[in-house]
Order: C-alpha cells, then sequence, then structure tokens
C-alpha cells in the first residue's frame, strides 16, 4: 500500500511527467521571420511540371516563347530566376523559379494581370495539354544563403531537396547558417529556400557546378574541412525524405 498512488509526494506526478514531456524553447516570432532574409520581402514560387514524353520539345519552345515576355515586362513585378528541364531525377520534367519582388501583393498583382492577358491565357491551355502533373510551392529564403542572381555559363544545376520532420526548421537554419560556409569557396552556392506553402517543412538547396565531375569532385573536398562532419551528423536526423534532382537550364535561363 505504500508503494501506491496515494503514497506519492506532492510534486512526484509531474516530476515524472517531465521526464517524458519535450520541452520547447517559447518562440516570441513565427519561424519564417526567425529564417527569412529581413531586409527583402521576395516572395518565390517553384514549379514541376511533369511533361508528357513525346511534348517536351514542343513545352520547352512554348516556354521560351512565353515566359520571358513576364520576365521582362515592367509591369509585373515578377522575375524568372531559372528555368530547367531535370536530367537525372524524375524525367521529361520542367522545373521553374520565379521570384515576386514585394511579397504576396506582388504575387496577387501578377495573377490579377496574367487573367487579363490573352496571350497568357492561351499559353496555359495550350501548356496543359502537355502536361501529366502540375505542382509548386511558395518559398522563402533563408538569410544566411546567397542571393540567386543571374550567372553565365555553361552549368549544371543540382536542387537537393529535404522533407524534414515537423518542428525541426529553426535547428536545420541554425546548423545551416554555419555549414554553408564550407560551401562557398567554389561559388557553387546558388540559392536556398524552405517552403511556406504547398509540402510544409520543405527545404530547397540549389547549386551549380560545371559538370558531374566537378560536383563530385567539390562535394568530396567538404568532408576535408574540420567540422563539416559534424554539422552533416547533426542535420541527418532531421530529415525524414531526400531528392536530388541534376537539372539543364533552357536558353532563356537567368541562371546559365
Amino acid at each position: 500500500r505504500g508503494l501506491g498512488s496515494s503514497a506519492r509526494r506532492p510534486g512526484e506526478d509531474s516530476w515524472l511527467k517531465s521526464l517524458f514531456v519535450r520541452k520547447v524553447d517559447p518562440r516570441k516570432d513565427a519561424h519564417s521571420n526567425l529564417l527569412a532574409k529581413r531586409e527583402t520581402s521576395s516572395l518565390y514560387k517553384l514549379q514541376f511540371h511533369n511533361v508528357k514524353p513525346e511534348c517536351l520539345d514542343a513545352y520547352n519552345k512554348l516556354c521560351q516563347e512565353v515566359l520571358p515576355k513576364i520576365h521582362e515586362e515592367k509591369h509585373y513585378p515578377c522575375a524568372l530566376v531559372g528555368t530547367w528541364n531535370t536530367w537525372y531525377g524524375e524525367q521529361d520534367q520542367a522545373v521553374h523559379l520565379w521570384r515576386y519582388e514585394g511579397g504576396y501583393p506582388a504575387l496577387n498583382e501578377v495573377m490579377s494581370k496574367l487573367r487579363q492577358n490573352k496571350e497568357f491565357t492561351e499559353f496555359r491551355k495550350e501548356r496543359g495539354n502537355m502536361l501529366l502533373s502540375r505542382k509548386n510551392q511558395l518559398l522563402l529564403e533563408f538569410s544566411f544563403w546567397n542571393e540567386p542572381i543571374p550567372r553565365d555559363g555553361p552549368n549544371i544545376y543540382e536542387l537537393r531537396s529535404y522533407q524534414l520532420r515537423p518542428g525541426t526548421m529553426i535547428e536545420w537554419g541554425n546548423y545551416w547558417a554555419r555549414a554553408i560556409r564550407f560551401r562557398q569557396d567554389s561559388n557553387e552556392a546558388v540559392g536556398g529556400f524552405f517552403s511556406q506553402i504547398g509540402q510544409l517543412y520543405m527545404v530547397h538547396h540549389l547549386w551549380a557546378y560545371k559538370d558531374l565531375q566537378t560536383r563530385e569532385d567539390i562535394r568530396n573536398a567538404a568532408w576535408h574541412k574540420p567540422g563539416w562532419d559534424e554539422l552533416v551528423y547533426y542535420t541527418v536526423p532531421l530529415i525524414q525524405e531526400m531528392e536530388s534532382r541534376i537539372m539543364i537550364p533552357l536558353k532563356i535561363s537567368p541562371l546559365q
């Protein structure tokens, strides 16, 4: 009887519960405000289009005719950051990255204007007949990553996508704020983003390399830098899934 619950001292139950309850540090701001660039208010849209295999050439030709008109139109507060075909990864896939300078109001303005654009309406209709599926995400930039700016080629691009465990985005950001310094010597770091709408707790790292062998050499060299292995060790448990795409830029892509 002396071991029964009635004999427990005051506070014993709460002490036992504390062993099994994970403590969370209180936050006084949204994760997006803690991780994103404060000096800019840009919003990014990442589009994945899976194209019918027999239509890929026609799809690329159509995009190269229409997308630059949106990118160059001064009345649209948006810019085409990059556009690619996936080389290794999902086949017959197109990937587009757009920047909306001014955040959600800019996105709404562009979408409203495009709905009134007869050429774009026809473009979407024709493009739709070529697609098997499509999805998009709205992203913000990590504050510690490079700004994705146009670059000369030829380059191949790697988009590494990480599905993180819910609740680990701040931890990921803290580690990569240090890790990115190991990967900037060869100017391969293009941009780093995290999702706001669409599939959540998604992180995308965009890298540029001269070719696949250069990619291999640069990645291997990182392991010889003191501290890189430790950062990888601590970030891997935060990941649920990860994917790598090797992509080739279209002729109209500002990232070549």
